[in-house]
């Protein structure tokens, strides 16, 4: 008989604490290189090394309101990976830099995406650009 106990809250900070470690610990590896290194790696990339440094010091969840967004648009996400691969990931990119993430999620937990993102969206544009094309 197990008499294990949980406690939900110091394992979410924990985990926290664990995510921002590891940040950290990318942002030394990051600092750690020189220019022409990074450079590289932006030019693989295809962002400029400005905002690839910007894309690090955001995090890996920088862009998560962009599926949901999707999703309340009705756009497959999945579709648009196959199909149009480089305007998803530069529609993340465009996502992970934006300044307006608290407005964002305030609409998408309030349901008022759909009528709201055209407002303050960087990515208002693809998005109305590709609902056009998918009109075609």
């Amino acid at each position: 008989m197990s008499t294990e106990t949980h406690y939900p809250v110091v394992e979410y900070l924990v985990d926290v604490f664990g995510n921002w470690l590891k940040h950290r610990r990318d942002l030394d590896e990051l600092r750690e290189l020189d220019d022409a290194s990074f450079s590289q790696i932006a030019g693989d990339l295809r962002v400029s090394p400005d905002d690839l440094a910007a894309l690090v010091r955001q995090g890996p969840h920088s862009a998560d309101e962009l599926p949901k967004l999707l999703k309340a648009l009705g756009i497959d996400q999945e579709k648009l990976a196959r199909t149009e691969p480089l305007v998803l990931r530069d529609m993340e990119r465009v996502c992970s830099l934006c300044d307006h993430k608290r407005q964002c999620d305030h609409d998408l937990a309030a349901g008022t995406s759909g009528t709201r993102y055209q407002q303050y969206c960087h990515n208002a544009p693809t998005i109305e650009a590709l609902g056009e094309t998918a009109r075609r």
